[in-house]
């Protein structure tokens, strides 16, 4: 749910609207009201692709709907809910997931707007809603709902590293406040450099071998099947190289995504991802750490941390980001990011459709979220 999602209880609508399933026919009006709210804008190409070339869409592609929309008499769509189906696998069965996606109404209209989200989280025949972007505006409604926090990870947080130093105070301190404290941002970014330096001497030990790869190719394929037989009782996102195709088609379109493998042989050992998410306003860059997969632990982590670390200098990125600190009960982790930033809420909730699973999930062992999980990162 990425948007700025509408109040619990607003005034009553003047008008009766319809609650209908949306279909690809309403792009027109669904983009202009996202653009109206302040959502990116997407091309229909964009749009579309988060269900027609989707797999998990494609298998029941009869009988699920893109979402939901609130339409007055006239035709005219003043609130709006997308829903994507997600491959999930947990106890060697493959489940099915939902995700909200861009939740708008017209002010006038939002004391209806909780109908739109109860139609994807009680939607019959899914496993597991999951909510990956709430924001503190919609952080009541998931919780109206009995959503639970997942229980790894600070998705309240993030950790970071600064990989520019002076760029980043130019944005933090001059694009914010003046160009009067210009002057300060090179004793700031010399004394951070120094310090940054002496205590990622950690990472910088870890520069292992790391291949650069820009396309998902039959390994990951192989990659998975692996990964599922290690780890048969965690719930974790299907990661074919279909999918993965599918997910990130459009960074992999605009050359935006940064994966990185350890490869013993022919095989893939690790992997992690990385896409772009800058700070327009500011001015800052920005690299995410959006998935990170091993079949032996966190042994190969920071040989790829490291890896993005080298590519982010070359490249005059910024800022690299680990938002949501979910790789942070691993020891490294820990000791290896030296920043740490509050985000304004807790921002991935789930909730499971069958008692046997809700309690399986109760558990922490039972996960390994990552930004690849609901809707945060395609």
């Amino acid at each position: 749910m990425s948007s700025p999602t509408p109040a619990i209880a607003m005034k009553k609508p003047a008008r009766a609207l319809k609650l209908r399933a949306a279909n690809l026919s309403d792009y027109s009006q669904i983009a202009a009201l996202e653009c109206r709210f302040g959502l990116a804008s997407r091309s229909y190409e964009e749009w579309s692709h988060v269900w027609l070339a989707n797999p998990a869409y494609r298998e029941r592609e009869n009988g699920w709907n893109i979402g939901w929309v609130l339409e007055e008499g006239g035709g005219r769509i003043v609130g709006s809910m997308g829903n994507v189906p997600l491959a999930y696998e947990c106890g060697g069965k493959r489940l099915l997931a939902a995700s909200g996606r861009s939740w708008v109404v017209e002010p006038e209209y939002r004391s209806l707007s909780l109908q739109l989200l109860d139609r994807v989280v009680n939607q019959p025949d899914i496993d597991v809603y999951l909510n990956t972007s709430v924001s503190t505006s919609s952080i009541d409604s998931v919780n109206l709902f009995e959503c639970s926090r997942v229980p790894v990870g600070s998705w309240d947080q993030s950790a970071f590293w600064v990989t520019k130093h002076r760029a980043f105070f130019e944005s933090v301190l001059v694009k914010r406040h003046g160009a009067l404290l210009r002057p300060l941002t090179y004793p700031l970014s010399a004394a951070f450099r120094f310090k940054d330096w002496m205590s990622q001497s950690a990472v910088r030990a870890h520069a292992g071998d790391v291949e650069s790869c820009s396309r998902f190719d039959a390994r990951f394929d192989d990659f998975w099947e692996a990964l599922r037989e290690r780890y048969p009782r965690v719930f974790l996102a299907v990661r074919t190289r279909e999918i993965l195709d599918w997910h990130f088609h459009v960074p992999l379109r605009d050359r935006s995504l940064w994966i990185g493998a350890v490869v013993s042989g022919r095989s893939i050992q690790a992997y992690a991802i990385f896409d772009r998410n800058d700070n327009r306003k500011s001015g800052m860059t920005r690299v995410r750490l959006v998935d990170f997969q091993s079949l032996d632990g966190d042994v190969w982590l920071p040989s790829l941390l490291s890896w993005a670390l080298r590519r982010c200098g070359r490249e005059n990125v910024h800022v690299l980001e680990s938002t949501g600190r979910w790789m942070e009960p691993h020891g490294f982790m820990r000791k290896a990011a030296p920043y740490r930033r509050k985000l304004n809420s807790w921002t991935f909730f789930y909730r499971a459709a069958r008692p046997e699973l809700a309690e399986h999930l109760k558990d922490p062992a039972a996960w390994a979220p990552t930004l690849f999980d609901g809707d945060a990162s395609f």
